[in-house]
């Protein structure tokens, strides 16, 4: 609280309104349930409080000594929030932020209370803050990439030509939920869905020479994980190696352009510059990374516009990707911590080509 009360000062913002959801467990460690009925924290230079439905009261007293205006069905928020304005000494607020993932209503019942107010949001307060991983989500966020290593070498470990990528993705699920982690995603992409870079994983039957896309992700102690690395059943397909081994530079070439004081879009013009210099430009259609902790994708985004200057303790993924329509797609991806030397890779799994012999 004290460092966001300090970003606060340097920037000029009176007040910030946090919505149930990653900032506000981040800052507080309060989790509510998030529906339709409005539960904000409101924080000033002096003062933190929440609006709190009835319902969520009680258990949320469980996490949090900050004051609480309780407001209950049958009487609406309003009342509430304009005692709770008055008690933070905030209606008179001349510049607020607001938490961009609340809800459009709350949000509106934010700026309807304080027309005048200036409005912006989170990034270069609360947002600023959450890109700093400290030693304790260090310690996290290396626990998952560990166990995301063991539930991507659980699938290898089993897969055959003849099995369906579902069949494939039930094994990683189940290698999340084993290790105590909860599964989040489970891109499995065989063939000419390799291709596509969201694919949805279904029944597509594994075939002899199929190039695999495994993107895969859990969460366990509030924080994630997310990879992907390549395999292949048996003999890969004609051309692969020549474009693996592309990726594969792209990658290097991302993580030896990320430094600490270097903007984000300098890491992506890298690792796109490869790809285009080897005459693939067109079939790499996304950024090459986005931040990652509390939520799988946060900030700092590492795209070719971004202009985020990286800094020590950031958390990001790097992961250019090649996909050509009908044959198959490759990407590499693994999640960095930036170091005052560079980046440190937080898997131990190497991003060789895995060969499945079926």
């Amino acid at each position: 609280m004290e460092r966001l009360r300090g970003v606060m000062r340097a920037q000029e913002v009176d007040l910030v309104v946090l919505g149930a959801g990653a900032h506000l467990w981040w800052l507080t460690g309060v989790r509510p349930h998030a529906d339709e009925r409005p539960l904000l924290l409101c924080v000033t230079l002096s003062y933190a409080g929440f609006l709190m439905p009835s319902l969520e009261a009680e258990s949320a007293r469980q996490h949090t000594n900050f004051p609480f205006h309780i407001w209950a069905d049958d009487q609406g928020p309003d009342t509430a929030f304009a005692a709770l304005l008055k008690g933070a000494d905030a209606t008179r607020t001349k510049s607020i932020v607001l938490d961009e993932t609340m809800r459009a209503d709350f949000a509106a019942l934010v700026q309807d209370a304080l027309p005048n107010a200036a409005r912006q949001f989170t990034a270069s307060t609360i947002g600023a803050l959450r890109m700093r991983k400290d030693a304790d989500e260090y310690n996290k966020l290396k626990r998952n990439a560990l166990t995301a290593d063991t539930a991507m070498q659980a699938a290898w470990a089993v897969m055959r030509v003849g099995m369906s990528e579902d069949e494939v993705a039930d094994v990683v699920r189940t290698a999340f939920k084993t290790q105590g982690a909860a599964p989040l995603f489970y891109i499995v992409g065989a063939g000419g869905n390799g291709a596509f870079p969201h694919h949805h994983t279904g029944e597509t039957i594994l075939k002899s020479g199929d190039a695999v896309v495994m993107d895969i992700g859990g969460a366990m102690g509030g924080y994630s994980s997310d990879m992907t690395r390549m395999a292949v059943m048996g003999t890969a397909p004609d051309g692969y190696q020549e474009v693996h081994e592309i990726v594969e530079r792209a990658v290097q070439a991302a993580m030896h352009a990320a430094k600490p004081g270097v903007r984000a879009h300098v890491v992506d013009d890298a690792a796109r510059g490869v790809i285009i210099a080897a005459g693939y430009g067109e079939y790499f259609m996304h950024r090459t990374g986005h931040g990652m902790g509390i939520e799988v994708h946060e900030t700092p985004y590492v795209t070719a516009s971004s202009q985020t200057i990286l800094d020590e303790g950031m958390v990001f993924s790097i992961e250019p990707g090649i996909y050509l329509p009908g044959r198959f797609g490759i990407r590499l991806e693994d999640i960095v911590i930036l170091r005052k030397d560079g980046p440190e890779i937080l898997s131990d799994l190497p991003r060789d080509l895995k060969v499945i012999h079926a």
